[in-house]
């Protein structure tokens, strides 16, 4: 009897012990009805198009006007009337600024009156002159007196063109003071208001005003040493010359060019500062929507094609500060790479670095995986354009 709560006991510390070991049997009953892993996501995968395609070269410049024209006077005085408005479009020979023209119009007279002195005096010098040629033949008088009346002949003729002269220069002055407008385009504002005074004649004159063409606009931009070079390489092969690119412009805003234009010009020597070529196209601007000193993008296409890999432009992904393309390897495994991107080609664009023609790019559903996920591939065929390149691109 005295052994029974001795057994008592040991019995109470075999139920505790066996306690845990039920639960750990019950907990692995329970995980052995796990269901199975979801099976992997499903993504369309697809291998660059190889496609020839002609590249586009893009920079940037600015608009100038083929001419412009500084309006100053040729004459001093004080400005009595400006007859135009600020901003207005001008013919050549319009008429812009008068000077008050009463101090020039009293040298006009004071140079006829010269003139005619000079012309009175010249009649008597001849007379003169006449009587004495009929006395030498008798030798009436000396032959001193002759020369003196033939050389008084000369002087009065120096006198007359002299006199002629300075009205012919008294009247020009009086025509400048009608300043007129010495080309055709757009004027600038007026820099001088009525009853100013103004100075002409040098260098030195006042300014008062601007004009600048319009129609058509010149568009200039410098071009990088290295592109410069394989112009000149594809004209040396017989492939064009320099003024013979498909030429178009973007403006401010716009997302493909919207100008058409041609280059007629390419400068004799590179810039030493900058490595740069000046090359200008001309645009023609009926409807003077352009102005000079506007910004703009001009694309120059290539004259040769060369092979390209293209994925869509959708395919290519953001990741920080660099482009990257997902891939999918040969275990369905995804990882990501860096990629180097080109131009755009319809919706499609060029991958220049970082792609090799038989990777497998995901081009949709790339924003539901991971690195290092198992995917599905659906396998779907890049449909490149027949003849890609700056058809493709631009209009």
């Amino acid at each position: 009897m005295k052994d029974f709560p001795v057994k008592k006991a040991l019995a109470r510390s075999l139920i505790a012990a066996a306690i845990p070991l039920a639960a750990v049997l019950v907990l692995s009953a329970c995980h052995s009805d796990d269901k199975p892993p979801p099976p992997p996501l499903s993504v369309v995968v697809s291998q660059p198009a190889v496609q020839n395609v002609r590249g586009v070269d893009v920079y940037a410049g600015r608009f100038e006007a083929i001419d412009t024209v500084e309006v100053r006077p040729r004459v001093s005085g004080y400005l009595e009337k400006v007859a135009f408005r600020d901003g207005a479009s001008v013919n050549k020979g319009d008429v812009l600024f008068l000077i008050d023209p009463r101090p020039y119009q009293a040298s006009v007279v004071a140079a006829q009156g010269a003139l005619e002195r000079a012309c009175s005096q010249l009649a008597l010098s001849q007379q003169e002159f006449d009587r004495a040629s009929v006395l030498i033949e008798t030798d009436t008088i000396a032959q001193s007196l002759f020369d003196q009346r033939k050389e008084a002949v000369r002087s009065a003729q120096a006198e007359v063109m002299s006199a002629q002269g300075a009205l012919d220069r008294a009247q020009l002055d009086l025509s400048f003071t009608r300043i007129v407008a010495p080309m055709s385009g757009r004027i600038s504002r007026k820099r001088i208001s009525e009853g100013n005074l103004v100075k002409g004649g040098d260098s030195d004159a006042t300014v008062l005003t601007t004009i600048v063409s319009q129609d058509p606009i010149d568009f200039y931009f410098d071009v990088d040493e290295q592109s410069y070079l394989r112009y000149t390489h594809e004209a040396a092969k017989g492939q064009g010359d320099a003024l013979s690119r498909d030429v178009r412009i973007a403006l401010p805003g716009d997302t493909k060019p919207s100008l058409r234009g041609h280059l007629d010009f390419v400068d004799n020597r590179l810039d030493n500062s900058t490595g740069t070529l000046r090359e200008r196209v001309r645009i023609v601007n009926p409807d003077q929507r352009l102005n000079p000193g506007q910004f703009g993008r001009v694309y120059l296409s290539s004259n040769t094609t060369h092979p390209a890999l293209l994925v869509p432009d959708s395919a290519v992904a953001t990741d920080a500060t660099r482009r990257v393309l997902w891939l999918v390897d040969n275990n369905r495994k995804v990882s990501i790479r860096p990629v180097v991107v080109g131009r755009l080609f319809g919706k499609l664009r060029e991958v220049t670095s970082g792609l090799q023609a038989g990777d497998t790019v995901i081009i949709d559903g790339f924003q539901r995986v991971r690195v290092g996920d198992t995917v599905r591939p659906i396998v779907q065929r890049i449909e490149a354009p027949a003849a890609a390149g700056i058809k493709e691109d631009l209009p």
